[in-house]
Formats: structure tokens, sequence, C-alpha cells
């Protein structure tokens, strides 16, 4: 490994026959408006202070393709600089005239031919920097006018390039300051040896400045350069590529990036039976595979097919729907910590091992016992624990039954609460405060109704309203205070409607009589309040209560008979059989290597052998 201290222009100028290349692995061009203004600040901050040499902007990490002196320089770290400066540059070209020169090396064709393009090479050799393949297109085509725009041009490219012209325009007396300030912007290069150092290693360690890279970046990254070169694209494009795609669903990237590292962390608990801390999802994907020993391209697969389910469930795209119904309920609770237990049933689901006909009544059952949960104000950290542990309790034979006795035996902090006391909480809690309060109206609403109403564009409505008008109060009476008090926030005085303004501290029977009041509202909520002459405390409470069993029928108490309940009855004191892999043995360094070889070639061998991880010893044997 090598590394020198240069300025940015040195860089270009030192390898003006190297191409730049972003590998296909790399994420997308992603700098925002605040890094390319501090960018553009720093530059005319040091041009035009004279007492100012240089100003570090970070480290540009490469390895060369192959020992010519021509050969292609992989940026392994670096390339949203790279690539901000050269949308600076073709800005600045496209600014000078022909005639415009300034500190004797920058005019249009000195930054065309130094810092934008090879004009010795054809085609796309030719171009300085080429991105991955979603941003290549955008940039060459402002680096060459005679190049297509592509259809659906790459945002952040265009934005940025957009943001330097407008800059330079309102500039156009501080050029030669500009131009300065570039001169001294200042970097490190490092340049790896290829068959030496490791650039996955010295890229994880690297704290660069820019954007941070998010925990999928790092395990494509690391997926990618763990792969033979050969091999790197095809893996990228046919699996890694494919869930990029999938998360596509989601408008915004940030969302998209959010979603993706859920989903592995989701991924790895399934398979290790611990939930990974979420800034350290890739230290623990890394381990998994290290030390399980899975080969790259089988891991990926595997992937793939939990992404595809992951998506399905997330963005509600699931196929037959009824099932989506009920895994849009789910879904729109916000738990991330069921996806793990979710994923297994639908793999099973799409096995074929578990029916349509268990599925949902299981998906039915968990969205009860987290809404039970939450009116009871039982806490959601004990949900970390009782969800992964539900998979040990699986009968594959059984899904529905097994599960179904598993709520019932769970006590205390993790228990299912039952009809008495999610009715009691349901009736007398704060619902206006409820994180999830319109959830709980919208699903009142819908329940056990063919057509239903769009509910997406109603408001929260108090029938008494939150602040009292004269005629509230005669209509509550002489204990309007406490009447108030009690009730407001609770179930029976809340509804759901599109008028919520227009309704404001209105009495009762003008919000009944008006226009688009109860009277003629098409909710099912409003249908009781029609024919009410007045309402107070003895209508809240009598709502409450039809509301409860409402709530009852919708979120439903797991009915078990004593027969199911001793058959999957916990068994107590029995110790759970140990499972082994590679990092259960104390290899050496060297040691480890010898078996690795080993263990290759055996299975190389004959694809009938099979591999066991025993206490003291590894097997293999033909099946």
């Amino acid at each position: 490994m090598k590394a020198r201290e240069a300025t940015l222009l040195e860089f270009f100028e030192q390898n003006q026959t190297n191409q730049f290349v972003i590998p296909i692995y790399q994420r997308l061009y992603s700098w925002k408006k605040e890094q390319c203004e501090q960018l553009w600040d720093d530059i005319i901050k040091i041009g035009g202070n004279d007492k100012m040499n240089g100003h570090f902007i970070g480290s540009i990490l490469y390895v060369r393709v192959d020992d010519t002196h021509s050969s292609p320089l992989l940026i392994i770290d670096g390339q949203q600089r790279l690539t901000t400066i050269t949308l600076l540059f073709i800005a600045l070209r496209d600014h000078l005239n022909d005639e415009d020169e300034f500190l004797k090396k920058f005019s249009h064709q000195k930054i065309q031919n130094r810092y934008l393009i090879n004009s010795d090479e054809k085609g796309d050799k030719k171009f300085k920097l080429i991105l991955s393949e979603s941003d290549k297109d955008t940039l060459l085509s402002l680096i060459d006018e005679n190049r297509r725009k592509p259809s659906e041009p790459s945002v952040k490219i265009m934005e940025n390039f957009e943001l330097f012209e407008k800059w330079i325009s309102e500039n156009t007396d501080k050029l030669e300051t500009i131009f300065k300030g570039l001169e001294k912007l200042m970097i490190v290069w490092i340049a790896l040896d290829k068959g030496k150092d490791d650039p996955q290693l010295i890229f994880e360690s690297m704290n660069s400045k820019g954007i941070e890279l998010t925990q999928t970046d790092l395990i494509r990254n690391y997926i990618v350069m763990e792969t033979e070169v050969k091999k790197q694209e095809d893996f990228y494009n046919q699996y890694w590529r494919a869930m990029e795609e999938n998360f596509k669903q989601s408008e915004k990237q940030s969302k998209r990036e959010d979603l993706f590292n859920k989903f592995v962390r989701h991924y790895l608990t399934i398979k290790t039976r611990e939930i990974p801390n979420i800034n350290k999802v890739y230290e623990a994907f890394k381990r998994y595979q290290q030390e399980r020993g899975i080969e790259t391209e089988t891991l990926l697969q595997d992937l793939q097919k939990y992404c595809g389910y992951f998506c399905q469930i997330a963005f509600k795209k699931e196929a037959d729907k009824d099932l989506n119904k009920a895994l849009g309920f789910l879904v729109d609770l916000e738990m991330d910590v069921i996806y793990p237990l979710l994923l297994e049933l639908y793999s099973d689901y799409s096995d074929g091992v578990l029916s349509k006909a268990d599925f949902i009544p299981i998906i039915s059952l968990i969205e009860s016992y987290i809404c039970r949960r939450a009116v009871c104000g039982l806490g959601t950290n004990s949900l970390n624990k009782v969800f992964p542990s539900f998979t040990k309790h699986i009968q594959k034979d059984e899904h529905f039954k097994s599960l179904k006795a598993h709520f019932g035996y769970l006590t205390e902090k993790q228990r299912f609460p039952n009809n008495d006391e999610f009715k009691e909480h349901f009736i007398t809690i704060d619902f206006y405060h409820f994180k999830k309060i319109k959830y709980f109206l919208e699903r009142l609403e819908k329940f056990d109704t063919k057509e239903p109403v769009d509910t997406q564009k109603c408001n929260i409505e108090h029938i008494i309203p939150q602040t009292l008008t004269p005629e509230w109060k005669r209509d509550l009476g002489e204990n309007f205070e406490a009447i108030h008090e009690k009730y407001l926030h609770t179930i029976g005085n809340l509804t759901l409607t599109g008028y919520n303004q227009e309704y404001s501290n209105k009495s009762f029977q003008e919000k009944r009589d008006m226009e688009k009041g109860f009277k003629q509202s098409s909710l099912k909520l409003n249908q009781s309040l029609k024919n009410l002459e007045s309402f107070g405390e003895k209508e809240i409470e009598k709502r409450a209560n039809d509301l409860a069993d409402l709530a009852l029928k919708i979120w439903t108490y797991p009915k078990l008979d004593a027969e199911t309940l001793e058959k999957y009855k916990p068994k107590k004191d029995k110790k759970e059989k140990k499972v082994y892999d590679l990092s259960s043995y104390n290899f050496g360094s060297h040691s480890r290597e010898l078996f690795d070889i080993l263990r290759k070639e055996i299975k190389a061998f004959d694809e009938r052998i099979t591999e066991k991880f025993n206490q003291e010893y590894i097997s293999y044997m033909y099946v």
C-alpha cells in the first residue's frame, strides 16, 4: 500500500492516462445541496485567502485493475468527492469562452483535456470518470454534448450540476478566486497492492468525509469485494441489484436504505436467533457468514429469497387479496419486532408447508396480541424476546394450534390480555393521545364491511369538544367539569370525520343536523349518533361499551381447549440441544487455512458428501 499527500489537481494530472472507475457495487452518487455548498464555500474561502496554502477534503482509495501504466483505477473510497468536483469542472468549462483563461492553466479546452477527458482515447475510454450504471450516462452526457441524455437522468447528478451552474453565474467576478481555491484542495491518495492489501478491511477502517455509509452499503461492498473479480458483476446484478430494485417501491431514498437495513437485521435474527444491534448489522452479517462457512452465492440466494418475502409484506404486494389484507393490518402497526416471525411463516407458506387457512388466523392472532397489549399498557420491550422465541414452538404440521397454545402459556409481562382486562382498558384509557388511535378507529370502522368508506382524509373528532361552550355545559349538566375530564379522550367520545374544522365546538344537535353532519355521515362509527337527542355521560358509556364489544370481535382472544394446551405444554428443564458450527472450534490461523483447503477439496469430491459439526470433531459422510 502506498499513501501520498497531493493536491486534487495533481492527482488528476499525475494519472492523466488512467481512467477513474467507480465499481458497480459502490452506492449511487448521493451528495445533497448541503455537501456541495460546504465544498463551494471552502473553495471560495481558501481561494480568497493568500495565507491559506491548502485545505484537506478527504482521502481517495483506489486499486489498479492491472499492472500497466495506463491501468484503470478502481475507486474504493472517494467517489462522492471525485464526482462532485467533476460536476464543478463541467459547469466551469461550460461557462468559459474559448478565449477565457485564468492562472495560465484554466480555460475551456484545458479543463476539458486535463480533468474531463483523455483525448488520446475513444468511446467510453476517453472519459476521465466512469460512474456506476445508474449515474454513468447522465454524467457522460454532461461532459459530451453529442451524447444522448438518458430518458431518466440521475436526479442528484442533475441537481448538483445545476447548483454549480447557478453559483458560477452569480459569482462571475470571482472566477479567479474559484480557480485558486481549486488549486489548494488537498487529498491523501492511497494506492492498494492488489495482491497484498485487503481493500475491504481498509475501506471499513477509513473515516472519510462526506456521507456516512449505511450498514447495507458496508454489507454490499463486503460481499462483492470478497467475490472473485470475474463473478463480481454477475453477483451484483443477479442478486444485490435485484434486491435494491425491490426496495425502490419506497419513494424516498432514505426510507429505502432504512428498510433494507431493517430487513437484513430481521434476516440475521431468523438465522442466528439473536437480534443484532441496529448499528452493528454489518458486523453481525460478516460474523454469520464467516462462522458458518457459507458460500457467498448460497448466502445471496437465501438473502434474496427472504428479501422477496419482506417486500411482499412491507409494500403490501401479496397476490392473494385476503392474505394481503391481513398482512396489511400488521404492517400498519409499524412493529419491527414481528418481522422475523412473519418472514419464517411466509417462507413456510411459500413452500406449501403452511396453508392460507392457517396463515390468516395466525396473522390475526398476532395483531390481537399486539393491540390488546397496547391498550392494556403493557410495554413493547418484552416483545423483543417474545417473537423470536415463537419459532422454537412452531410445529410445522400444526402451525396455528402450536402458536395459539404458546400464546396461551405466556404470563406476566408477556401475557395475552384476556377479554375482561382488554374491555376495561378499552373503555377507560386516554385513546386520543394513543400513538395508533387512527389505526384503531379505522379498524372499528371497516370491520365486517363489504364496501368500507375511504378514511384516509378523515381526522379524529371529539364529539364533546375539547373546549366547552355554554351550550355544552348546559347539556352536560351541573357535573360538566367532571364528565368532561373523565370522558373527553376516551373511545366513547371519539370518532372520524372529514369535517373536523366545520364541526369545531358546535353543540351536539348542530353537529348532528348540519350539512355533512352525523345524520348524513356514511361512516359506520357515526351511525349510532344519528338518532340521539343529546350526548352526555350515559350516551358516552353506552357507545364505549358497544365499541368495546366490537373490538372483542376484531381482536380476539385465543380459544384453547385442555387437550391442545396439554399437547403443546412447554417442556421444563429440558436442555436445548447445542448447535455447533465453525465458531465452536479453536482454530489457529494456520490450521484454519489448512482446514479451509481440505474442506473445499472434500466437498468438491462428490456433491453427495455432507458436513456435520459435532462437539469434538467435524465429520463428512455420503448421503
